[in-house]
């Protein structure tokens, strides 16, 4: 793989599969839920990645009211935000995490504010100091308002941003806000990313005396 060099101002992070190996609860939750309405566990992981669960049941089960939505997904979160076996760090995510101490990040997720802290704090990584959560926006990725704000947050503009995603939902969202991607893992590759990395063993930052970022992807 040919190194690949991104500069950068600020940079702003996903965590379920970006920065935290999470699939093994996503599995075990949202399987259980599929059971439950008859649905196709298989079909069901494929959608799933990178948004609300609201979102997801929306997709799956479009004739249900949006309240019964909401009801459930709040319940979904309290499952996933209490399970937190087999949750670990993508490899690479320490370090990486380390180098970005007191360098422009948010972390951009659509799990809500608990969850984030549950997981973060379960694979053992730093939780930034700007955190844009479900609960921060109107609209979930695949909008890009998540991303949009995350720059806002930090004081730059979405193009002097870098994002790292690992979904399609993800990825579609930090483009359409007008920002590069890098795609973390498996699932990006599928989905066209700026750059891809197998995981953030990949990926090193060094910041210049003026500030900007340097990102190396490879």
């Amino acid at each position: 793989m040919t190194a690949t060099t991104i500069t950068a101002r600020a940079l702003l992070l996903d965590m379920d599969g970006t920065l935290v190996n999470s699939d093994a609860v996503v599995e075990r939750c949202w399987r259980r839920w599929a059971a439950r309405h008859g649905l196709d566990g298989d079909g069901v992981m494929q959608v799933v990645h990178g948004r609300q669960g609201h979102l997801t049941m929306a997709l799956l089960l479009p004739e249900r009211p949006v309240e019964i939505n909401l009801a459930e997904n709040r319940q979904l979160l309290a499952e996933e935000t209490a399970d937190t076996y087999g949750v670990a760090p993508v490899a690479g995510a320490p370090a990486f995490m380390a180098a970005l101490r007191g360098l422009p990040h948010a972390l951009v997720t659509s799990a809500d504010e608990p969850l984030a802290r549950a997981r973060m704090g379960a694979a053992g990584l730093p939780l930034p100091e700007t955190l844009i959560t479900a609960g921060s926006v109107g609209a979930s990725k695949p909008d890009p308002e998540g991303f949009l704000k995350g720059a806002a947050a930090l004081g730059f503009a979405p193009s002097d941003c870098l994002a790292f995603e690992d979904s399609e939902a993800g990825i579609t969202a930090a483009l359409d806000a007008g920002m590069p991607v890098v795609g973390i893992g498996p699932r990006a590759l599928r989905h066209p990313a700026t750059v891809h990395a197998e995981n953030l063993e990949q990926v090193a930052v060094e910041a210049s005396p003026d500030g900007a970022l340097r990102i190396t992807v490879g």
